[in-house]
């Protein structure tokens, strides 16, 4: 009789356990599915802030146009993009921001919209998480980052009161610039178009070449492993 009052109470209380605690094979079940797309491309006005009018040349005052692309999350837009996507890992896809900012001047009483290309994103597929990336010296104006592996390669202007033009080579998860050169003075009366050329890399050994488009090339040797750490990640994977 009292094994049987045992048994009983030990079946009530992995019962009790189960309610509490459901198993982890059910919680996972559960998991949302993120679905992360880039949807149909279009093209839109783009009007050139750093390019002063040339007197005489019509086509200094050309509006370009920029090809976007909205980002979408689980069905809803995060962003506009703009540009081709770079894929990081099997999970994670860096891609640029185009942004549409106010260009109403005080006392205008028709409201203006202007787009621009934007700092870069990372987008992990996985979690649906979209995070803005900081670039050391990047500039939106002058900056074309060619990417390889979780690196960016490109020109880029000083921040400080002294200014400058850099060659920058940046790792993803690495505050400090693996590459960090000054090239030139920033800013410029009448920079090239584009400042630089895009940067070339090579993969074994790993190195980048980037040139400015009035100067000489410069190679330089990228020495580091990938740093990226993407959330789930643990050590034993």
């Amino acid at each position: 009789m009292q094994n049987s009052c045992c048994a009983a109470v030990r079946l009530l209380t992995w019962a009790l356990v189960l309610l509490t605690f459901p198993p982890i094979c059910l919680a996972a079940a559960k998991a949302k599915v993120h679905t992360v797309s880039l949807g149909m491309a279009r093209k839109v006005p783009w009007s050139r802030p750093d390019r002063v009018p040339v007197s005489g040349d019509a086509g200094s005052n050309m509006t370009q146009m920029l090809k976007v692309r909205p980002l979408i999350v689980d069905g809803k837009q995060k962003e506009w993009t703009t540009g081709d996507a770079h894929d990081v890992t099997d999970r994670s896809f860096t891609i640029r921001r185009a942004m549409r900012l106010n260009d109403t001047l005080p006392g205008e009483a028709t409201p203006r919209w202007s787009w621009q290309p934007g700092p870069w994103l990372l987008v992990d597929r996985t979690t649906g998480h979209v995070t803005a990336l900081h670039l050391p010296d990047f500039d939106a104006g002058v900056s074309e980052a060619v990417w390889y592996r979780d690196y960016a390669a490109y020109c880029g202007t000083g921040t400080t009161a002294k200014g400058g033009l850099f060659v920058v080579v940046a790792q993803l998860g690495v505050r400090r610039p693996v590459v960090h050169k000054q090239i030139g003075k920033w800013p410029q009366v009448l920079p090239p178009d584009p400042v630089c050329k895009p940067a070339q890399w090579q993969r074994d050994p790993m190195r980048v070449m980037l040139q400015p488009t009035d100067g000489e090339p410069m190679t330089f040797a990228v020495v580091g492993t990938t740093s990226l750490v993407e959330a789930g990640d643990s050590d034993d994977q």
